[in-house]
């Protein structure tokens, strides 16, 4: 080996490194050099999550149904209940509870019916001038819908027969193909009508698999699920709420027409169970709550009314002939009455309704709401004031203008 290294060196004289000898050299030496690559920082906002699948969703479901057993048994036996009682009852007193529930759920749509206001419209068909004529058209709905109308959810049920159900098919142009349409209305109507039929499809579709839970666990996924497939606008949950309750109900009224119970009441329980927040075992638990309450408040009433009538007819046997039975059965079924209203309902004259109105009134079964002269309206006297604690009754009532208004353009 060579004692003497030999040094090169560079045009200017200055000596060239070895490159054997630096390879020998600490890293650290070499400062100059950039560090170790790092992880850059992700500013990047995440992207949207991973839709669920349906099976997971309808899963989630049955985990919260597991989790809320006990009161579901409890919800289920007051249903039962309930439509024992209404079987054994008049037609009437699911029409009074259906005007009641009607007239409550307005005030989840802003619209803020009355039962008054509401009761007058359903049976005279008018309206006064400050009346929403579109609201009082769909809280008429909701009545047509939770005294009857076709059933729901039948295995397989077909999305015209969600349509029939939403009163959708009567719209123009139904029946017409798309590439038939002509005027850019027409269009515009076709092409939403046909996003709403592939919309209502996946709803029905993730009913069908929720088949196994409960019709009322089913009736609360529905509800939930309505506005997420865009059936509805997000905030108008009223035929969403409407349908659930007919869904709820399906193992007592399957054909809808049954005598009993056509719809389990939910916001006669107040509108906390209509409430979107929280996981499936949260708002569960809110439905059942809702549900509870509302039955116990729809026995309370139909309680109060069987009460009122068999004081009614003890009271009125003095009386003879067809009008005051007649007078009984109306004033069970409606919660405000007025001589129009029971001349056209009971087709005796005018005169005769009056007569046995203003009988019934100075016998303490009525009393008078309007304190006018003219155009006066009746309802009957409770044991309990429970009709003052609906919900329903929150907002104004009828006033004395209103009625003059009303029954001035009906006359």
């Amino acid at each position: 080996m060579n004692r003497f290294r030999q040094t090169y060196m560079d045009d200017d004289g200055v000596p060239l490194e070895d490159m054997e000898a630096s390879e020998g050299k600490d890293d650290a030496d070499l400062w100059f050099l950039p560090g170790p690559m790092e992880d850059e920082p992700d500013y990047l906002p995440p992207g949207p999550a991973p839709e669920a699948k349906e099976s997971d969703v309808v899963d989630a479901w049955r985990a919260a149904e597991a989790g809320q057993a006990a009161q579901l048994a409890r919800v289920a036996a007051r249903l039962g209940i309930l439509d024992e009682r209404l079987r054994r009852g008049p037609a009437g007193w699911r029409q009074r509870l259906a005007l009641i529930e009607a007239a409550d759920l307005s005030w989840l749509t802003q619209h803020r019916v009355g039962l008054d206001r509401l009761s007058l419209y359903m049976a005279l068909r008018v309206s006064t001038v400050t009346d929403d004529a579109q609201a009082l058209y769909r809280i008429g709905w909701t009545v047509r819908r939770l005294t009857g109308g076709p059933a729901l959810l039948a295995r397989g049920l077909a999305v015209g027969d969600l349509e029939t159900f939403l009163d959708r098919r009567d719209r123009p142009g139904q029946g017409e193909r798309f590439e038939d349409a002509k005027a850019p209305s027409r269009v515009v109507e076709m092409a939403e009508r046909e996003a709403f039929e592939d919309r209502a499809a996946g709803w029905l579709a993730m009913m069908d698999q929720a088949e196994d839970l409960h019709p009322v666990t089913r009736a609360c996924m529905g509800f939930h699920l309505w506005h997420v497939a865009e059936l509805s606008p997000i905030d108008d949950p009223l035929e969403a709420a409407v349908t659930a309750s007919r869904v709820a109900i399906t193992e007592l009224a399957p054909s809808g027409s049954a005598r009993g119970a056509i719809f389990a009441p939910i916001a006669l329980g107040g509108g906390g169970g209509f409430r979107a927040i929280g996981d499936q075992p949260a708002r569960l638990a809110r439905w059942l709550n809702a549900m509870e309450s509302a039955t116990f408040a729809a026995l309370r009433r139909i309680e109060e009314i069987e009460a009122w009538a068999a004081a009614a007819e003890r009271t009125m046997v003095p009386l003879s002939g067809k009008t005051p039975p007649m007078l009984r059965d109306l004033f069970t079924s409606w919660p405000l009455v007025s001589v129009q209203m029971a001349e056209k309902l009971t087709g005796a004259h005018r005169a005769t309704v009056q007569r046995n109105i203003n009988w019934m009134e100075e016998r303490g079964l009525i009393r008078e709401v309007t304190g006018q002269g003219r155009y006066r309206m009746w309802r009957i006297v409770e044991t309990r004031a429970t009709e003052a604690r609906s919900t329903s009754d929150r907002n104004d009532g009828l006033s004395a203008e209103d009625l003059y208004d009303v029954l001035a353009a009906r006359r």
